[in-house]
């Protein structure tokens, strides 16, 4: 029954990881996602999406051009007669195929579809320009230049980027001159018309892509300080929890033994042994408040390092000598919380284990990150068989692992131990 109830408490929980992990591994994010990774993710989906749709209206364009060349009074009115008609179009059908097969990479998909895009302007060109009579500034397809400037400006929202389909009026009119065909009034009116119509395009889609780039910036901003905050307050809230009910107990514990010792006066054996255990519950508190300070972000761990080698200095009686260098900085609570159970971890072996007359401490803070080093004269062992049921190394390791950081043990029978700890640049 309990195992059933254990199982559906945590189904939602599985339910919940099982569903992020799906979305990471489609994204090709990792759990330690960061709000830059997760913006530069949503862009680039965007443009894929966008890229797609790309594809589907050049495959509607080549259905119309397959049409042209099917039709002779279309396609002589083109002068698409002979066999070079049909390479291009097969060309343009395959350089589309080809765009679309690497609309996924994060580089080469952009900067394909960038090339194929002028390429299809470029044809669409030759299109308007090409018929003797009706081309140019005259021809029913110079509105389709309206199209790439949006499918530019949505697709590559630069200022230089969406500079050719801008282009193209002017080498439209450009291309009338070379031929002969005079430019009237009405057609005139026709380029300035076409380039007002251009302006506002681009004016429009640049604005409302930079307003929903920075719109989503913000959103993912805000849902990371939401997050901590969540995590802020959810640690106050077990600081607050863990201090009224196991500081208390605690506390009272100590009471009681004060008491019991008092009345034991006569039983050395038995105020030995109450000694004993009222130490132990005020090393407990000790840690209690230890823990709470770092869930609450009020821990100084600097200083907090230095006591507590002088505290087991003076209940083990080892030679313990502490040095700080560098300029201290606040470190997230799980840096802190590594740091320091990485000392204790290393101070206990050299107590227990090593047998050491003498410990060296020293914690450095570097513009790089932070280093602390642990070294003592005791007989030392081999690294790479630690005995089994001896955890201390490898959760030292895990802790140094989840953090991004490094752990170097160096050690050997009679040679005594060092152990160095360094994690990168972090700032809480």
């Amino acid at each position: 029954m309990d195992s059933e109830l254990r199982h559906g408490e945590d189904h939602p929980a599985h339910d919940l990881r099982a569903r992020v992990r799906a979305v990471l591994e489609r994204r090709n994010l990792t759990d330690n996602v960061s709000a830059e990774q997760a913006a530069a993710s949503w862009e680039q989906d965007r443009f894929v999406a966008r890229a797609r749709a790309l594809f589907y209206a050049r495959m509607m364009f080549l259905t119309l051009g397959l049409l042209i060349l099917a039709v002779p009074a279309w396609s002589g009115y083109f002068g698409f007669n002979g066999p070079i008609s049909f390479v291009g179009y097969f060309a343009m059908l395959l350089y589309s195929v080809a765009n679309l097969l690497v609309i996924d990479h994060p580089k080469a998909g952009r900067w394909v579809t960038y090339l194929t895009l002028c390429f299809d302007l470029l044809i669409t060109v030759v299109l308007i320009a090409r018929p003797q009579v009706g081309g140019g500034l005259q021809s029913p397809l110079l509105a389709t230049q309206l199209l790439f400037t949006t499918l530019f400006a949505i697709l590559f929202p630069k200022p230089l980027a969406i500079l050719p389909p801008l282009l193209a009026l002017p080498i439209t009119t450009r291309l009338d001159l070379l031929l002969n065909r005079s430019v009237t009034a009405v057609e005139l009116l026709t380029l300035l018309w076409y380039l007002g119509l251009n302006f506002i395009i681009v004016y429009v889609l640049v604005y409302l892509n930079e307003r929903e780039a920075t719109a989503h910036r913000e959103v993912v901003s805000l849902q990371g300080d939401l997050k901590e905050l969540a995590v802020v307050e959810e640690r106050n809230r077990l600081a607050r929890e863990i201090h009224d009910g196991l500081g208390a107990s605690l506390s009272s514990m100590i009471i009681q033994a004060e008491y019991i010792l008092n009345m034991a006066r006569e039983d050395d054996a038995l105020r030995s042994e109450i000694r004993e255990m009222k130490a132990t519950a005020e090393e407990s508190i000790e840690e209690l408040r230890r823990n709470l300070r770092m869930m609450r972000d009020d821990y100084e761990l600097a200083q907090g390092l230095e006591d507590y080698v002088k505290t087991f200095r003076d209940r083990t009686g080892q030679e313990i000598r502490f040095e700080r260098t560098g300029l201290t900085r606040k470190l997230p609570p799980d840096a802190q919380l590594a740091l320091f159970r990485i000392l204790q971890e290393c101070l206990s072996n050299a107590a227990k284990h090593a047998e050491a007359k003498e410990v060296q401490v020293r914690l450095d803070f570097s513009p790089e990150g932070v280093h602390l080093v642990v070294r003592d004269n005791g007989k030392g062992f081999d690294p790479g068989h630690t005995p089994r049921g001896h955890y201390g190394l490898l959760n030292m390791r895990e802790r140094a692992m989840k953090l991004g950081g490094s752990i170097v043990v160096d050690s050997a029978p009679g040679a005594g131990a060092q152990v160095a700890f360094s994690l990168p640049c972090l700032s809480a």
